[in-house]
């Protein structure tokens, strides 16, 4: 292994750690939608003033900082939804400042890639592990000031980290950048608008456990009726009794409604998050909850029978059955999706070619291997800049989604997924099995000889298989240099199966008195101490 990068070990993946299930709130009058909307605008607006006094106090925030801000917010609204509005603050802060340190990563990553290619002579070529010069003086000089740029944005970035500083837009930054452009997302200031003002409102109350129905601020009941409890401003609108809402449509969750009911009549947390979809003009309702962990199989026991290697691809997902010692099983099969067109209809192709893979592998009772896969290293402009089609094909490769959905839908199917680091899986694949796996009628590609290569790594089998010496070579004495059994497999020492065909000698293989004993079978029938060799003399020609 000189050379090689240290591999990681295989790991059972763990199972989702929570649920959360949507339905469409039908059959709103247009009283519920005013009533909704102005809810969702007024908790907006204390929401923006938190996340900017929660931003402003940086690192140096505490919890009388933070008890302060639920008092303000609860003159305006009341105790719990002032608790939802500051715990969501605390969550939005925190991803932002997570994203910041990932920039600062990535800034860096760059800076060391364009000083090394500029360290090089033009035009020098790179190697396996480190990139080359670059091809032209004209794409040295222009990287030359790119990389005065990245250092900038690298230095303003560490000093807003050091200085607790993040930067947030309530409702996305995405958006935000779209008022810019309306031509080209064809969309008017009137439909931007909108669009904006439902992504900056705030329609979301955590749970609470012993409460009714597990949820005081938002509340759905057993038959799907649904009631808000109303802002101190917004106390005259309300239609029932103790300053709440009732609202006209009635939910019922088609995925997991039965472990929904279950939790609400036994009054555990539920949280609950109402959003409009402008672009259908349709309001739904999200509910979640906390699982408990699900307990995952030991290592040793998920690769009792075998399994199935899965290898990742842009267009499809390739994968193998192996049994326990790591040889494939059947044929390839084939689970392909088409990652073009909306972000929905991306998102469906990727579940069905899921469920189409644990259906099969439910049938055979097998563990599933994938691999390990974060591309955020190699996404970069400054690694694979000239290739820009191998890096839309990464970026494409919904690999973050495509594990968490695997993941949690076999948690369901009770199907174990094992994790194994995807170095030299390609490769060492398409080397070592791509050709032994292919015969007259079955052309074996890369993908299904990653596959392979991938559930021999998670069942603890080496990967590469070593070139078999010439014949002449192959015997006891020198020794094969393919790979053998281990010091511990039983029947190791085990006599030798009979081979057909004619031999040198005259007593056949498997046959004779020595036929147990490996150490003696090209030895005479003398005793090994009183054994000698001699070389007979060669015969003459006449």
């Amino acid at each position: 292994m000189g050379g090689l990068r240290e591999m990681a070990a295989p790991f059972v993946a763990l199972g989702p750690s929570g649920v959360a299930v949507r339905d469409r709130l039908k059959h709103l009058t247009a009283q519920d939608e005013s009533v909704l909307r102005l809810v969702g605008d007024h908790l907006g607006m204390l929401a923006s003033r938190d996340l900017k006094a929660r931003c402003a106090a940086g690192l140096g925030h505490d919890t009388v900082q933070w008890a302060a801000r639920k008092r303000a917010l609860t003159q305006a609204s009341s105790s719990r939804w002032a608790g939802s509005i500051t715990k969501a603050t605390h969550d939005q802060w925190a991803l932002a400042r997570r994203g910041q340190l990932a920039h600062i990563k990535s800034l860096q990553a760059g800076v060391r890639t364009i000083a090394h290619r500029l360290s090089l002579p033009v035009g020098e070529k790179g190697s396996k592990r480190a990139p080359g010069g670059y091809h032209t003086r004209q794409e040295w000089h222009a990287k030359t000031r790119r990389l005065h740029v990245l250092e900038d944005r690298l230095q303003r970035a560490r000093a807003d980290w050091e200085a607790g500083r993040v930067h947030v837009v309530r409702g996305g930054k995405r958006l935000l950048n779209t008022r810019h452009h309306l031509e080209q997302a064809q969309l008017t200031e009137e439909q931007w608008r909108t669009r904006w003002q439902a992504g900056r409102r705030f329609l979301e109350a955590d749970g609470e456990s012993g409460k009714r129905f597990g949820n005081e601020t938002i509340r759905v009941t057993c038959d799907g009726e649904v009631s808000l409890k109303l802002p101190a401003p917004l106390a005259h609108l309300a239609n029932a009794p103790h300053g709440r809402y009732v609202l006209a449509s009635k939910v019922a969750f088609a995925h997991r409604g039965e472990q929904w009911a279950d939790r609400i009549q036994a009054n555990r947390a539920v949280a609950y998050r109402i959003h409009e979809d402008t672009a259908r003009g349709r309001w739904y309702l999200t509910a979640s909850w906390t699982i408990p962990p699900v307990k995952t199989v030991p290592l040793a026991a998920a690769r009792r029978g075998g399994l199935v290697g899965v290898d990742t691809n842009a267009d499809h997902l390739a994968a193998w059955r192996l049994d326990a010692h790591g040889n494939p099983v059947g044929e390839p099969v084939r689970f392909g999706y088409d990652l073009s067109g909306t972000a929905g209809h991306r998102d469906a192709q990727v579940r069905h070619a899921l469920i189409r893979l644990l259906h099969w592998a439910e049938r055979h009772h097998l563990a599933i291997a994938i691999e390990d896969l974060d591309f955020q290293a190699d996404k970069t402009r400054e690694k694979h800049g000239r290739r820009k089609l191998f890096r839309n094909l990464i970026s494409s490769m919904p690999v973050a989604r495509l594990r968490a959905r695997l993941v949690s839908m076999a948690a369901e199917l009770g199907i174990t997924i094992i994790a194994v680091d995807p170095a030299y899986t390609s490769r060492w694949g398409a080397q070592h099995w791509q050709k032994p796996l292919t015969t007259n009628n079955r052309t074996a590609t890369r993908h299904d000889a990653a596959a392979v290569a991938i559930g021999r790594r998670a069942l603890g089998h080496p990967i590469r298989r070593r070139t078999a010496p010439p014949p002449a070579h192959r015997s006891d004495e020198q020794g094969h240099r393919t790979v053998q059994a281990g010091p511990g497999a039983p029947g190791r020492e085990g006599p030798r199966p009979r081979i057909p065909g004619p031999r040198t000698r005259s007593v056949r293989a498997g046959c004779g008195a020595n036929a147990g004993d490996q150490d003696t079978q090209h030895r005479s029938g003398r005793p090994a101490e009183h054994e000698s060799w001699q070389q007979d003399s060669l015969p003459l020609s006449l």
